[in-house]
């Protein structure tokens, strides 16, 4: 097996170690009577979108296109059925199942403590084939409608997202956001404390040593790896040290929260610009993404009960990020691709940039708000108001996180 291949594979380890690392994140964020929810929510993903992605997902995403909208679901029927074609090609297949699996888990944070967990179990399929699939098809498949060939992509250009800011972090912030509006607010919706810190700093923890793959995985050479590595560490370091001084600035303590979410929003931000900025840029980008996530975060209250900040970090992050490559993106190593606007090279890239922002923000919500409603108006999508005020762990899994053991129960 060659090293490349060889390197994919333990980069796909490291993007699916994410969702655990998520799940850490995210139950430790939300209250103590529905942490065992939330994190079951990112391992049913785990489950549900590896099938779909393998048997029909990675081949909408990258199979032979059809009108340029989606890949031709049947390309992997012969490869998933015998040994034939499993090499390289079915490497990929798991590699692109890890990315699918963390966008699709990420959206679970909008709608803690008041979600069905069976309606989830629906949703995760419906929505990896009708939008994860076909908007991966847009941005990396060939043929695809923002790539060059594409309907798109040849009328203003084609789009750069190297590791999913589009697809990924935008599309998982404006599915969360089309469900919170479906579902509406929690019954006490109002600032509320984690219930467990260190869980929320480990799984911050997680996730960035995770991105390591989700942003090297791709490279194509030594060179182009050892860039990703450090803009993959300078981002989300200039985010965490911007959160914290702005928190300060506002006349707060900086805190372990905003610490992990500053992580996030660097995180976010570099992921796709990060083979085309330079370290330096890296930094910038991923300062003014602490800063400005540190507002966005707020600016649901009133407004949307997005639970965890899934818009306000990765919506508003992957925005950033995808439209910051328009104003200082640079070639790659390869000198293959286009300059940004502020280095140079017009406005071409941002038109770009900002065209596939667009049609990323209409489709990915439209059709989300789509699927939420059909299943709200059909079995529901929010659990009794008695289960929302109890707790979600005990009517969905009959357990709790924590179990404090009494002398009856350690004399069993």
């Amino acid at each position: 097996m060659e090293a490349d291949v060889i390197w994919v594979v333990v980069a796909g380890a490291l993007v699916l170690f994410m969702t655990p690392g998520l799940a850490l994140f995210y139950g430790g964020l939300t209250q103590t009577k529905s942490a065992v929810n939330m994190m079951m929510m990112s391992f049913a993903a785990m489950g549900l979108v590896a099938i779909t992605w393998t048997l029909w997902g990675d081949a909408m995403s990258f199979g032979t296109s059809i009108g340029g909208l989606f890949g031709n679901p049947a390309d992997n029927f012969a490869a998933m059925a015998s040994f034939e074609g499993a090499g390289d090609e079915l490497v990929w297949v798991g590699f692109g199942g890890t990315f699918a699996i963390i966008t699709t888990a990420l959206i679970s944070g909008a709608i803690a403590d008041r979600a069905k967990f069976s309606a989830w179990m629906i949703f995760v399929p419906i929505w990896l084939t009708l939008v994860y699939a076909p908007l991966a098809h847009w941005v990396w498949g060939d043929g695809g409608l923002l790539v060059e060939g594409g309907l798109i992509g040849d009328a203003v250009g084609e789009a750069v997202d190297f590791a999913g800011g589009l697809v990924v972090h935008m599309c998982a912030g404006l599915a969360a956001l089309a469900l919170v509006l479906v579902i509406g607010p929690r019954s006490n919706f109002a600032p509320t404390k984690p219930h467990n810190v260190p869980f929320v700093l480990l799984g911050a923890s997680i996730l960035w040593f995770g991105w390591f793959g989700f942003n090297l995985g791709e490279a194509g050479s030594t060179d182009e790896i050892s860039l990703n590595w450090l803009n993959t560490m300078l981002a989300p370091a200039a985010a965490l040290t911007a959160w914290l001084l702005t928190e300060w600035a506002r006349g707060k303590k900086p805190s372990p929260v905003g610490a992990a979410s500053g992580i996030v929003a660097g995180l976010v931000a570099i992921t796709p610009a990060v083979a085309h900025v330079q370290p330096l840029g890296a930094i910038v980008l991923g300062a003014v993404s602490g800063t400005i996530c540190c507002f966005a975060v707020d600016f649901k209250y009133g407004k949307y009960d997005d639970t965890l900040d899934v818009v306000g970090l990765h919506f508003v992050a992957g925005l950033w990020g995808t439209v910051a490559i328009g104003l200082f993106g640079y070639e790659d190593i390869y000198g293959e691709g286009r300059t940004g606007l502020l280095i140079g090279g017009g406005l071409e890239l941002l038109v770009a940039q900002i065209v596939a922002v667009v049609v990323t923000l209409v489709f990915a919500f439209g059709a989300t708000y789509l699927i939420g409603m059909a299943i709200h108006k059909t079995i529901g999508f929010r659990v009794e108001d008695t289960v929302e005020v109890t707790g979600i762990d005990s009517a969905a899994h009959q357990t709790e996180a924590y179990v404090i053991a009494s002398p009856e129960t350690v004399s069993r």
